[in-house]
């Protein structure tokens, strides 16, 4: 399973909006964590059907919406 696979969309859960493998741990919250500095043992611990590769999906993820073109008007 690829990073990116361990992210699912369900419009009829959390909104639409990307969660961990069909669960309703969102995206979102788990970034949360990460940027409020909690470990990665810590997370897992206190959400124990998280794996570390869905944290790394989640950062993944992350990155992948950043990553667009930017178009320029050439005169």
């Amino acid at each position: 399973m690829t990073y990116m696979e361990r992210i699912t969309f369900n419009p009829n859960q959390c909104g639409g909006r990307p969660c961990i493998r069909g669960s309703r741990i969102r995206v979102k919250d788990v970034l949360d964590l990460v940027a409020a500095g909690i470990s990665e043992a810590e997370i897992l611990a206190d959400y124990p059907d998280l794996e570390a590769d869905d944290i790394k999906a989640s950062l993944e993820y992350a990155a992948a919406q950043l990553d667009h073109p930017v178009l320029v008007e050439i005169r």
